[in-house]
């Protein structure tokens, strides 16, 4: 480790110093990362430096940059932190680059000024890189497509640790796999992606009492399969805490969450959920006009660290049976520990193929399903197994698969479920030729 730190312009943290709680950190605080140590980068040369010494050393590396994906202990890792990789910077001809630390807020304020927006997701307090590897799954991509197939270029420390800028001309294999593959590959110190121009939305959610909960989801569902393209929604099945910050109206209560996001006229936008405000009273009505770069608040995600368990599916449709189903295992009166239970309608753009193939499977389901329990007493030990409940009841239409960024999860298992078969051999394939000393084997990557 001595010699690997004379080597760095960062710092190399170990178990015993006081900062090696803050860099191993996660969002999931019911996971504690115990790597052998930290690297906390200050430029891709420190990267460089960390994949080549572990690679010699036989140790594996994994990576994080706001702890949004820290998914199991990365016991013996090295731990490149990339925080400090905080380059962004918005062209007014509509991209972005941006290094590995930053997260979506950034580039959201810094492209306002432009009339320009990301395709960022629901919570912008998560790092760039690591939602747009895993292709990127926001609150308006039925009118603008995955995240990841607006990347131009990135720049990744390879398994050899080599620092290559892959492109769709330059490196075909690599741009394929970083889109959609998570670390398979290598680690992203840098990417280019186009913006689009949208600087304002009609969005926001309502929130419904849990009387109503079947009422609205029925509703819900036959509204949402008529949708056109500039509409992204979702509804969400709520037991919030009574905690600062949760409205009063919600706070130790059940209620239902319709999110809303419209990215063409206003004036239309409100007359096309016009239907949903109709079905019942709203406990609370934010739908409005609000700049892209507010759009953290339509799903308004919790931005302090909790221990949570989430489990996600996705299904090929929605009949009334299936509504009937989750009401039937996570409704008002199913005794569910779980926190949230969120369905989000996809198809519109999230459905069409990019203008480069990548690694991103699945884009033909219709709906994704996530189940979010957090882990304290007195419903600690149920959230896990009503989470399979939930799963077992809707699963006459699940397709069995999942996608990479929903809920950070490691093993066989999940891999299977997050990529076709094709797609896991080639993204092997090609790790194995850019990293031939499985360097890159912890963590939310493809097992070899």
């Amino acid at each position: 480790m001595d010699s690997l730190r004379r080597r760095l312009t960062g710092e190399l943290v170990e178990p015993a110093d006081p900062r090696y709680a803050e860099l191993t950190a996660g969002f999931n605080a019911a996971i504690t990362a115990t790597p052998a140590a930290v690297v906390e980068a200050r430029d891709p040369q420190d990267v460089v430096e960390a994949v080549t010494f572990a690679a010699g050393s036989g140790i594996p590396v994994a990576v994080q940059a706001t702890g949004h994906g820290i998914a199991d202990s990365l016991d013996g890792a090295l731990l490149i932190n990339t925080r400090r990789l905080d380059e962004c910077v918005v062209h007014a001809d509509g991209w972005a680059r941006v290094g590995a630390g930053v997260r979506w807020q950034q580039v959201l304020d810094a492209a306002a000024p432009h009339g320009l927006a990301p395709l960022s997701g629901s919570a912008p307090g998560v790092g760039v890189v690591g939602y747009t590897t895993g292709g990127g799954l926001g609150p308006v991509g039925r009118t603008y497509g995955w995240a990841s197939d607006r990347v131009r270029a990135a720049e990744i420390v390879t398994g050899e640790g080599v620092l290559r800028r892959v492109t769709a001309e330059t490196e075909p294999d690599l741009f394929w796999a970083v889109r959609g593959g998570k670390g398979a590959v290598g680690i992203v110190t840098a990417m280019e992606f186009d913006l689009v121009r949208q600087e304002r939305l009609h969005a926001g959610a309502l929130y419904f009492a849990g009387a109503d909960a079947a009422t609205v989801l029925h509703r819900w569902r036959e509204w949402s399969a008529g949708l056109p393209a500039e509409a992204t929604t979702s509804v969400a099945l709520l037991q919030l805490p009574p905690l600062p910050g949760v409205p009063e109206p919600l706070a130790g209560r059940f209620s239902v969450a319709v999110r809303f996001a419209w990215t063409g006229d206003p004036a239309t936008g409100e007359a096309t959920l016009a239907p949903l405000r109709a079905v019942a009273t709203p406990l609370i009505d934010a739908v409005q006009v609000i700049p892209y770069a507010a759009i953290g608040m339509i799903h308004a995600d919790p931005v302090d660290p909790m221990p949570v368990h989430e489990t996600s599916d996705l299904l090929r449709e929605l009949p009334a049976e299936a509504v009937d189903a989750l009401l039937g295992v996570a409704g008002p009166d199913a005794g569910s520990p779980q926190v949230i239970v969120e369905l989000r309608q996809l198809g519109g753009a999230f459905a069409v193929p990019g203008e480069h193939p990548s690694a991103l499977d699945h884009r033909d389901a219709a709906f994704s399903l996530i189940t979010i329990g957090v882990l304290v007493p007195p419903v600690a030990g149920a959230v896990a197994p009503h989470a399979d409940e939930v799963s077992a009841a809707l699963k006459p239409w699940s397709t069995g698969a999942t996608l990479p960024n929903l809920g950070a999860a490691v093993g066989a298992e999940r891999i299977a479920r997050s990529y076709r078969p094709e797609t896991l051999s080639r993204l092997v394939e090609v790790a194995r030729r850019f990293d031939p000393s499985g360097v890159f084997t912890v963590g939310q990557v493809p097992v070899r």
